[in-house]
């Protein structure tokens, strides 16, 4: 499956960040790469930051194994429910601290930040369901429907993009975010972006100022 040797290196990358970061702790957390019809992926049971290549299983879009010695992830269901759902073609499940935290309060994470709307605005918490099963794939289809995050309740988060690296960088920004409104509800009720906010600055991004020359 040579055409899934690019994809199988770039998670093995990505892993080892994830941790670095402490996105992810000891074996929990998963990444996924799309090449067409077949998606490579961490195994299931080794570290994100002692995965070689050749460990990441290949699957395709039913979930059979077609490459590699390893098991996929328990969560691989979720990650194809999202591609059949989706325009994603990499997607980074973490158990980061703060994304967990506000998970657990099983509403949302509101937009207290503009930068919010990079993950499409509110980010919805999927219902709680057992890791790795039917029914915790389709609470986190449903709540990804139209954004680009969601988190997982009790469990941690999920971030889709075009590639790993987009995905990656969404689960930073997803953490970045909870970590902004758990603090900021430890000094007092932290104050949603209206709609009209919002569209502002959608809107100053699609015309953004022009400074004269001298």
């Amino acid at each position: 499956m040579t055409r899934c040797a690019e994809a199988r290196q770039t998670i093995c990358e990505y892993g080892r960040r994830a941790v670095e970061l402490g996105l992810v702790l000891g074996t929990s957390g998963n990444l996924s790469v799309r090449t067409g019809d077949l998606v490579a992926v961490t195994p299931a049971g080794v570290a994100l930051d002692a995965l070689t290549p050749e460990m990441c299983p290949v699957v395709d879009l039913d979930g059979y194994l077609v490459e590699g010695e390893l098991q996929p992830s328990s969560e691989t269901p979720l990650h194809l429910a999202i591609y059949h759902s989706t325009f994603a073609q990499a997607v980074c499940h973490t158990h980061s601290t703060f994304a967990t935290v506000v998970a657990t309060t099983r509403t949302e994470l509101p937009a207290v930040h503009y930068n919010a709307l990079q993950l499409g605005g509110t980010v919805r918490v999927a219902e709680y369901a057992t890791y790795g099963t039917p029914e915790l794939a389709e609470h986190v289809r449903v709540a990804m429907e139209g954004k680009s995050a969601a988190l997982m309740a009790n469990h941690g988060g999920v971030t889709i993009g075009v590639t790993l690296a987009q995905a990656f960088e969404a689960s930073r920004l997803l953490e970045w975010l909870c970590e902004v409104y758990v603090r900021g509800l430890g000094v007092g009720e932290p104050v949603v972006l209206t709609p009209e906010q919002l569209d502002a600055v959608v809107e100053r991004s699609l015309n953004p100022p022009v400074f004269p020359r001298r």
